[in-house]
């Protein structure tokens, strides 16, 4: 596949329903009203020469370059800051322009090095390009006279190098900072012939608040930024359009390759989750796929005190269902289960969960879901009818009032977090839910109108306190909720809400909320237009996380903020496909499309298909397996893509549960620490080596297209296929498009949905069917799923982990930036440079109680175990409470978090922990213990032939 190119139209797309009609060299265009002459030219394949005007930010009219003239009008203005106008007769070519196009570039390239033959972007080069299209051939002015200030090349950046000398200041890369990314790192020092582009304070670039994501360089017409991998491989030659395998957000990329080699990966200005934006994740973080710890041959071993041993496939495959059936046959049939992976395919989960089904026979399956979003699923499916969020990302450019509920967008969904602040800039208005004060509750030109800090573990009485200012002021939309409601359910609630103890003033007490900033958030929400609720891990990692979802429901539904663009209840989904492994059928008691495995019509229909009797009982959840293992019931476990020990809570606990395993399989990329206590060790392929497709928070089905040979030698869903085979139960499929017919066949809100078809629209979101063929952008426009919306009642129920004289404070966990999850990836890229480990972030007022001073060792104690971490002392956390993230696995964070639960899903308690924090002067005992195990455990012995 040739290099995909993508059109650059110059100037953004006009949002005008008014359609103005001209004439461009003699031909008519007809163009949305306050479209630029740039732009409308383009539409007709006219291209204007240009170098300080792109598509992805705001005319600027600074290079002089696409002069156009204009009968009836004197001069020649700038085509990219000039809007069409019905009649207008507009040339793009005289001898007039040319003449002045070429003097022009003359003078741009009279202040530019001549090196093009060497240069990093010889042949993808706006300024080569423009220079050849306005036909320059000469300069007359030398190339001796005085240059811009060249302050040195900076190589700072592990990704991307400054170049000043070949910087023609058109300012595209400050303006992709200001207006694309939202973080205005970059300006333009100087005045005149002196003009510098330069990161903060003339700063290095990683010294800078230059956040990486790339925007600048994407924008730069010239090789002042550029790449390390371009100017280490070279340009290059071909590229494919796939999907961003970190966070949720779901962006679309082009794969740019030579040969089997990444090149780049740059985003697509036509993914719809992203539009042509990136974060240094997505944009950057790829070297994983080629790290030298990547594990690339299957092994085995008897016991997990051995070394282990590579095999090939096909004993990999023999040994590990040898194991699962010697274990069913000596435990029973539900000895055994498997967790599929939020990281994986939707077609590879499909398989992992249809494996455990029909293979194995039960329904013992699990996905980390169960540790993340789990109450989402129960929550929105109780008020909606549905297990997922409302609206598409594009719906945030229509929201007047954001509220942002335990989730920090510019760490954990930074694409979505720029879109959010640009919308921010334009004049809608911020309420901030979080213990934290994160990034977006006070930063470059965006200042949240809110911040409720609450003290964690008290969502749910915050929002039924925000419920109560609405109700009892009046500020329901009762007409909504007549309409599409259950009006008694509604009263009832509307009741229990209003109650005196449900006021901001009564739960101040506890919550820590000032009452007033509460009530003014809440009437804000309710009367401030289309108000939107996004949230994160910070709702649903609770016990009453469900509580919490079905709260902010009972909030939208309550002021009408539902069904339309710019309002809604939209999770942040942590991982790139957390959405899809639950779709897919991931969870115990559920088949594919969230129906249970109890209804017979439906079970039924998936027996037919798969020719083979299925289980009618839910199985086991992943901590209802890991406490049947230690009671010794629950005896082999597939893992696929996971790593449970360090991302599951009470890390004591787990470890204890795999150890008491007989057999554990891991199928993953590296030797991650739940493969500390496996026996089969299958390797993995990345996403730039598979085909399927992934689902994000959007409910958006996207394209995963194969970019380079698996180096394993499999794709994943092709380990499952062969693992299966090997227990005994033959899936017969060729290709993944096979397997998502299926899914289609099987699961109502899939119908629709082909690889044929998603190449034709580019993606969907479910449903997709009879109804909805192209998708659904926007859910429950003219009814809920369920039909009524419910109202629930909301009881305040304090959690059973307190504080006290022991354990004084709050610890609350959440992610950073530069890394995802639990850091397998990008902990094995330069990301690492940001944040090399996990710290502790305590309020001043704690620190010097404790003696702490800031990069002190510290020791963190809970109930549970403890651990050691470095202290960064700041005001960013309030007095009481802790914070850290959990990217590290020296750092065994989890070792500290208790096996507290959501009431409904088991999502774990992450979110609320008791500690306390000393002065330590070294590892904990648990952290020596486990190190010289990890250590033990991976150990691999020298093949023989190598050894002679």
């Amino acid at each position: 596949m040739a290099l995909v190119h993508e059109t650059d139209f110059g100037t953004p797309r006009s949002p005008s329903d008014t359609i103005v009609t001209l004439t461009i060299d003699g031909r008519s265009v007809s163009v949305p009203e306050g479209t630029s002459i740039m732009r409308a030219a383009m539409e007709i394949g006219t291209a204007i020469p240009k170098l300080c005007a792109t598509d992805m930010v705001d005319a600027f009219g600074s290079c002089r370059l696409c002069l156009v003239e204009i009968d009836g009008r004197s001069g020649t203005p700038a085509s990219c800051t000039t809007p069409v106008a019905d009649g207008l007769v507009v040339h793009t070519q005289t001898e007039r322009l040319k003449q002045i196009r070429k003097g022009v570039m003359e003078l741009y390239i009279s202040d530019h090095p001549l090196d093009c033959l060497t240069c990093s972007a010889n042949g993808d080069c706006e300024l080569q390009d423009m220079a050849g299209a306005v036909g320059l051939r000469d300069v007359r002015y030398g190339y001796s006279g005085e240059k811009h200030p060249n302050p040195g090349l900076d190589e700072s950046n592990p990704y991307f190098t400054y170049d000043a000398s070949k910087c023609i200041v058109c300012s595209r890369c400050v303006r992709a900072c200001e207006e694309v990314q939202g973080t205005f790192a970059l300006t333009i020092a100087g005045r005149g012939f002196d003009s510098v582009v330069s990161p903060g304070m003339q700063e290095s670039f990683l010294g800078s608040e230059c956040v990486s994501c790339g925007a600048c360089v994407q924008a730069c017409p010239t090789a002042t930024l550029n790449e390390k991998s371009v100017i280490e491989i070279g340009t290059p030659e071909r590229s494919v359009v796939t999907t961003c395998a970190y966070c949720g957000v779901g962006c679309t990329f082009k794969a740019e390759m030579r040969g089997e080699e990444l090149v780049r990966m740059v985003p697509y200005k036509d993914g719809k989750a992203n539009r042509g934006h990136s974060c240094v994740k997505g944009r950057f973080a790829w070297g994983y796929a080629n790290h030298k710890e990547r594990i690339l041959k299957p092994m085995i071993r008897g016991k997990i005190t051995e070394p282990w041993r590579e095999v090939s496939w096909d004993e990999a495959f023999a040994y590990a269902a040898s194991e699962l059936k010697r274990i069913q046959a000596k435990y029973g049939r539900d000895s055994v289960g498997g967790i599929t992976s939020s990281r994986c395919t939707n077609e590879e989960t499909f398989l992992v969960q249809k494996l455990i089904r029909a293979g194995f026979g039960n329904n013992n399956v699990d996905t980390c879901a169960r540790v993340c979003h789990s109450p989402t699923g129960y929550g929105l499916s109780t008020a909606f009818g549905t297990s997922a969020g409302t609206q598409d990302f594009d719906s945030v450019e229509h929201a007047d009032v954001v509220m942002i509920i335990g989730a920090n967008p510019t760490d954990g969904h930074p694409v979505f977090a720029s879109r959010l602040k640009k919308r921010l800039r334009a004049g809608a208005r911020l309420i901030v839910v979080d213990p934290r004060r994160i990034d977006l509750v006070r930063s470059a030109h965006i200042e949240a109108a809110q911040h409720l800090p609450l003290k964690p573990g008290t969502n749910v009485a915050v929002l039924t306190a925000l419920a109560h200012v609405i109700v009892t002021e009046g500020l329901a939309n009762e007409a909504f909720v007549r309409e599409r409601c259950d009006w008694s359910e509604y009263e009832h609630w509307a009741a229990f809400v209003s109650d005196e103890r449900n006021s901001p003033e009564a739960t101040a007490a506890f919550t820590g909320v000032d009452p007033q900033s509460l009530r003014e958030a809440a009437r804000l929400y309710a009367t401030g237009g289309n108000g939107a609720i996004y949230y994160g891990l910070g709702v649903t990692e609770h016990s009453q996380g469900s509580t919490t979802v079905m709260a902010i429901a009972n909030l939208a539904m309550a002021t009408g903020n539902l069904g339309r663009p710019g309002v809604g209840v939209n999770p942040l989904r942590g991982q790139n496909n957390v959405q899809g492994s639950c779709d897919m059928g991931s969870f115990p008691h559920e088949l594919p499309g969230y129906r249970h495995i109890s209804t017979d019509a439906v079970r039924e229909s998936f027996e037919a298909l798969w020719n083979v009797k299925l289980d009618n009982e839910p199985g086991l959840r992943i901590p209802n397996m890991l406490d049947a293992a230690v009671e010794g019931s629950f005896k082999a476990l597939y893992v696929q893509g996971e790593d449970i020990l360090q991302s599951d809570p009470n890390t004591k606990h787990v470890a204890a549960g795999l150890k008491a395993m007989e057999c554990v399989i891991v199928h993953d990329l590296f030797l991650n620490e739940t493969a500390n206590y496996a026996h089969v060790f299958l390797p993995g392929s990345t996403f730039l080596e598979k085909n399927g497709t992934f689902t994000n928070a959007e409910r958006r089905i996207q394209r995963v297209r194969k970019v380079m040979s698996p180096k394993n030698g499999l794709e994943d869903w092709e380990v499952t296929l062969k693992l299966a085979e090997a227990v005994g139960y033959t899936m017969n499929y060729t290709h993944p498009s096979q397997i998502i017919d299926e899914i289609a066949a099987l699961t109502p809100t899939f119908a629709g949905v082909s690889y044929d078809r998603l190449e034709e629209l580019g993606s969907i979101q479910w449903p997709c069917n009879a109804n909805a063929p192209e998708g659904t952008p926007v859910m429950h426009v003219d009814h809920f799923v369920r039909g009524k919306g419910k109202f629930v009642i909301t009881e305040y129920v304090a959690t059973d982990e307190r504080t006290g004289p022991r354990f004084p404070l709050l610890l609350t966990t959440g992610r950073i930036l530069s890394q995802y999850n639990v850091g397998a990836q990008t902990r094995r890229t330069a990301n690492t440079v940001w944040h090399d480990e996990d710290r502790l972030e305590i309020h001043p007022h704690d620190a010097e109680q404790r003696g702490v001073r800031d990069g002190d060792w510290v020791r963190l104690a809970s109930r549970a175990g403890e651990t050691t971490l470095r202290a960064l002392i700041t005001d960013r956390v309030a007095p009481g409470v802790v914070y850290t993230t959990f990217h590290h696995p020296d750092t065994q964070a989890n070792v500290v978090t208790t096996e507290y639960s959501d009431w409904a899903t088991n999502c774990p308690e992450y979110k609320v922990t008791a500690v306390q924090v000393a002065p330590s002067n070294g590892p904990s005992e648990w952290q020596r213990s486990y190190e010289q195990q990890a250590a033990a455990a991976r150990r691999i012995a020298v093949p023989a032939e190598a050894a002679e």
